[in-house]
């Protein structure tokens, strides 16, 4: 009976095992720590492409999602105690509709700037698809499970809407619009709704014309302070832009307008759009991204103070009402104290779910790939590359994650189960410039390969760079990412000795998202049963 009973313990003892492996391997980055470990912490508190962030705080918890684009799952949603520790707790939207039109790669496409809000015990995020409308989910937990999205507005060109339920019962909605759908911008729109959030009523107005004094303003977010109305908005565009402010005793204005955050003397460029959370002890703060360009838009904490009834977000040294975005700054006081914490960036892909971190270019389908629980790896299927493909561009089976860091190292260990010529595995940098590390098999062998493509955008061609012989299934990729996104790879047998190969290349954004890493896997032609890889691990290191 003893012996029984330890036989059906031991896989128990080997599931356990496996979590706290993955969980120690997944714990706190070794590349990006905001939190300086002394009651201060360094921005970007989130060294990746966590765009357009929005926050609110419920309780002692603060809750953060931030754009997507046509990245699958999209919307995800942070969570933090202090709002420099962060961690990747879901994806809101495990697909993306319409799903014939998202099954297919739609760079800077679908979920642009959305917006998080609490309302009678249950959570909404509202988002804008710049091609279809303004859709809403809710959901009773931030984790999930959220709502399948709900059109409220269909429209082309709205975007970054913001709702606000009133204290009288009233809801109502404010939004932008994108020119390059819309035919006009510069303008903030506000338009009533209905008290469940799920429609827009009547016509909708105009509250401001930035086209003089704040072009491209954009991003808004609404909230009532003290008989005030305020909207925060972003203006000038993204490299260079500032803060704007607007206050309102009616909700339909006229509204008074302030600058209260720019770049000044910092090297802190455009601090863009965001949004405004306080703390139980009664401190106010700004969550806002700034444009790094293959790195994305990084996202910065900023401290913000009441005066006169306007915000001054960053500091304010010249007392001009105009703050400046902080670089090292005190920690806020959360009336506690809180364990470093920041998203998911390895993986021993021991789970039964793929990581957090990982999205794919389009709608997942199940034939791309999928995790095999305890055997402990991710199998990568070769997928036909279609007959007049010409670079990875418009490949929607890519399994990518966010640069996490100025540098650091990636590192993979795959096993390559090639089975007819033409079958590739390999490791890419991916955006409007990209480059490759693979597998390949040729007449009945393989070899290591790399390849680089530049503009892929612009129907760019991928060229191969270098190939040398590589005799085992088992391989080791690497990228080395240096400061200004300067990339090299290397490659090795046995994960002790490297060897470097193909020419360094610098790193380029994608379409309005930073530049990824992760694996594809592809082959010519359709088979009955082709080639696949299993992903044993992936490292980020310094």
């Amino acid at each position: 009976m003893k012996l029984i009973r330890l036989i059906c313990f031991l896989p128990l003892c080997v599931v356990f095992f496996n979590q706290v492996l993955a969980q120690k391997t997944n714990g706190i980055s070794k590349v990006w720590v905001a939190d300086n470990g002394d009651g201060t912490y360094t921005n970007p508190v989130l060294y990746a492409d966590y765009s357009d962030p929005d926050a609110i705080r419920v309780g002692d918890d603060f809750y953060m999602v931030a754009s997507s684009f046509n990245c699958v799952p999209g919307l995800p949603v942070l969570h933090s105690r202090d709002l420099v520790n962060w961690e990747l707790i879901s994806h809101a939207l495990p697909k993306q509709p319409p799903f014939d039109v998202f099954d297919k790669v739609q760079h800077g496409n679908g979920v642009w700037a959305p917006c998080i809000r609490y309302n009678k015990n249950e959570f909404y995020i509202y988002y804008p698809d710049p091609d279809f409308g303004i859709y809403m989910i809710k959901a009773s937990r931030p984790i999930g499970p959220w709502s399948e999205p709900l059109l409220v507005q269909a429209g082309k060109g709205m975007i970054d809407p913001s709702p606000l339920w009133d204290a009288d019962g009233k809801a109502y909605l404010v939004y932008a619009f994108a020119g390059s759908r819309a035919g006009v911008k510069s303008v903030v729109m506000i338009s009533r709704m209905n008290p469940e959030g799920t429609k827009l009523l009547g016509n909708s107005v105009m509250l401001l014309d930035g086209h003089k004094d704040q072009p491209t303003v954009e991003g808004p977010k609404i909230y009532k302070r003290n008989s005030y109305y305020y909207i925060f908005a972003p203006a000038g565009g993204v490299p260079a832009g500032w803060q704007m402010v607007m206050r309102s005793k009616n909700i339909f204005g006229p509204y008074e307008i302030k600058i209260v955050m720019a770049q000044g003397k910092t090297d802190i460029n455009g601090p863009h759009q965001g949004g405004w959370v306080d703390t139980k002890t009664g401190e106010n703060w700004f969550l806002n991204f700034q444009n790094l360009g293959p790195y994305g838009r990084v996202v910065h904490l900023n401290p913000m103070k009441w005066i006169n009834d306007w915000p001054v977000i960053g500091v304010d040294e010249d007392g001009d009402g105009t703050g400046e975005p902080v670089r090292t700054y005190k920690k806020p006081n959360v009336g506690n104290t809180y364990s470093k914490m920041t998203p998911p960036e390895s993986d021993e892909f021991n789970a039964s779910d793929l990581g957090l971190q990982w999205q794919w270019q389009a709608n997942y389908q199940t034939t791309w790939g999928y995790p095999s629980g305890n055997m402990g790896f991710f199998r990568l299927n070769c997928i036909p590359r279609p007959a007049d493909a010409i670079s990875l561009w418009n490949f929607p089976n890519l399994l990518l994650q966010k640069f996490p860091a100025p540098e650091f190292t990636a590192t993979a260990k795959l096993t390559f189960d090639a089975r007819f010529d033409g079958e590739e595995v390999g490791l890419v940098v991916m955006g409007m410039d990209y480059g490759t590390l693979s597998l390949k098999r040729s007449n009945t062998k393989s070899e290591v390969q790399t390849a680089f493509c530049k503009q892929a955008e612009k129907a760019g061609k991928e060229d191969i760079t270098e190939t040398k012989p590589f005799d085992s299934s088992t391989v080791y990729f690497r990228v080395q990412v240096r400061k200004g996104a300067e990339c090299s790879f290397s490659y090795s047998s046995d994960g002790g000795s490297f060897t470097s190969i193909g020419k360094s290349f610098k790193a380029r954004e994608g379409r309005w998202i930073g530049a990824k890493v992760g694996f594809f896997a592809l082959r010519n032609g359709v088979i009955n049963d082709a080639g696949s890889a299993d992903i044993d691990w992936f490292r980020i290191e310094k």
